[in-house]
């Protein structure tokens, strides 16, 4: 299994111990809904949490919540409220865009706030070990040119880099280059006692605190968007080997952009979507498959016809799926009788795997399953038994489970229900009676139940 390494800049074998993989994935600032572009490395990083667990492995899958920051204590003012409250919302907001969008829960999902003791212990550590001073304010800092590796991830020379940009300046830090770790206390905002006083953390060393708890001081893998390499996963390097001594991370994995008009997605620029509103009108599924139809590292683009042409690649999924399912309920009953056929589509599998090993290639991943798919449907056009059918959904739900793609569970009611008015509107036609059947159709139609008469008789989906 190759990665592109954002440390080495080259793409690079990994090899599990023990085939235990230890990863964290950068979260949101829960102060908003969050857009498509934060989706992006949201889906992606489940999704190959998904995939290292298909492939044998055992996964430890962190991912934070920031809820203490300038931007938290702004929106608790103009909603008039507080910090917590306004994490609390946006998180239960978090857990339903993100259930919508077929994300699995991470294995912890830790606050900054939960986190304060051993954020304060590792600036203890840096300002013992002297890579951070305090400041005649109270605030705490990073000395960055203490650190020799400090740049290695951005891959530039600290010499190169000039004071503005993303840099922060002010006057009380003994260089541009220094970074936050602890913000003195200002009147009105939330503060926690510490060695320098009233105050609350820096946005990195969150991270750093975090990754330390639950993983370890040094991981196997950790993601995060590519606008975060830096500042924010290069200070996250500099402090946790400054203060522990040991490597960090074996392998930096970075998600490309998603672009509007040529640039970048995101809140500053006011050209974003919410997922929310996204969803509203394309549904979860097809920004899910959006977000997954490019390799990861590539920008992609967001317009209403590329979601569009989700949609439509869903519903030929879809379409499949249902099929399947059709056919297992009404297949004749005995042993297989495709099998040399059936067992033929696992050269589709090798397909996905081999596409997914070379650098989480999903583009690839996804061109093999729709091969799968056409060569399900030409099997499907014959006779079978319920056997041969239910051996096609075990390789078709493998695969397209795996990416999140699957119909959702029918409730078991909801399904009886409309099996029985199908059956009922069957009965009114050999009756003649054509204004009931019509009536069931429209019927079933309002609910978004599409019925596809057949010569086998009436398949349902929905709309």
């Amino acid at each position: 299994m190759k990665f592109y390494n954002s440390i080495t800049k080259q793409k690079e074998e990994m090899e599990f111990k023990d085939n235990t993989v230890r990863m964290y994935a950068c979260g949101p600032t829960v102060y908003n809904f969050f857009h498509v572009g934060n989706a992006r490395c949201f889906v992606v990083f489940d999704l190959l949490r998904r995939y290292l667990e298909y492939r044998g492995n055992k996964v430890t899958f962190v991912q934070n919540f920031t809820d203490i920051d300038d931007k938290m204590i702004k929106r608790a003012s103009e909603e008039g409220t507080t910090v917590k409250e306004v994490a609390d919302k946006y998180i239960a907001e978090y857990f339903t865009d993100a259930k919508g969008l077929g994300i699995t829960p991470a294995t912890f999902h830790p606050r900054a706030t939960e986190n304060m003791a051993e954020i304060i212990h590792i600036i203890e550590l840096l300002i013992e070990k002297d890579f951070a001073y305090a400041a005649d304010n109270g605030d705490v800092y990073f000395a960055a040119r203490k650190f020799k590796g400090y740049g290695k991830l951005g891959g530039f020379d600290v010499d190169d880099l000039e004071s503005g940009a993303r840099i922060d300046v002010n006057d009380v830090k003994r260089d541009p280059l220094d970074f936050a770790l602890w913000k003195a206390y200002k009147e009105g905002e939330p503060y926690w006692e510490s060695p320098w006083g009233k105050g609350r953390p820096g946005w990195h060393i969150e991270c750093s605190a975090m990754v330390d708890k639950y993983l370890g001081k040094t991981i196997d893998l950790h993601g995060g968007g590519q606008d975060l390499t830096f500042p924010h996963h290069e200070n996250e390097v500099a402090q946790s080997e400054a203060a522990f001594g040991v490597p960090f991370c074996r392998a930096f994995i970075h998600n490309g952009y998603i672009n509007v008009d040529n640039k970048k997605m995101s809140k500053s620029l006011g050209n974003f979507f919410t997922v929310r509103d996204a969803a509203a009108k394309y549904g979860y599924p097809a920004i899910r498959f959006f977000l997954v139809s490019a390799q990861y590292r590539s920008p992609i683009n967001f317009s209403a016809d590329i979601l569009e042409q989700s949609k439509a690649s869903l519903e030929r999924m879809y379409n499949c799926e249902n099929a399947i399912k059709y056919a297992i309920k009404n297949g004749s009953n005995g042993e297989m009788t495709k099998k040399d056929e059936i067992d033929g589509l696992s050269v589709y599998r090798d397909k996905f795997i081999l596409a997914m090993d070379d650098d989480f290639n999903t583009a690839d991943g996804i061109s093999a399953i729709f091969e799968m798919i056409r060569a399900i449907n030409s099997l499907l056009a014959e006779s079978l038994t319920k056997a041969d059918a239910q051996a096609i959904y075990s390789i078709y739900r493998e695969l397209v489970g795996l990416m999140g793609f699957l119909l959702p569970e029918e409730d078991e009611g909801e399904a009886q229900e409309i099996e029985a008015l199908i059956e009922e509107r069957a009965n009114a036609k050999k009756e003649k009676n054509y204004a009931r059947a019509d009536e069931i159709r429209e019927k079933l139609k309002a609910r978004g139940i599409i019925l596809e008469d057949t010569k086998d008789g009436t398949k349902w989906k929905r709309a």
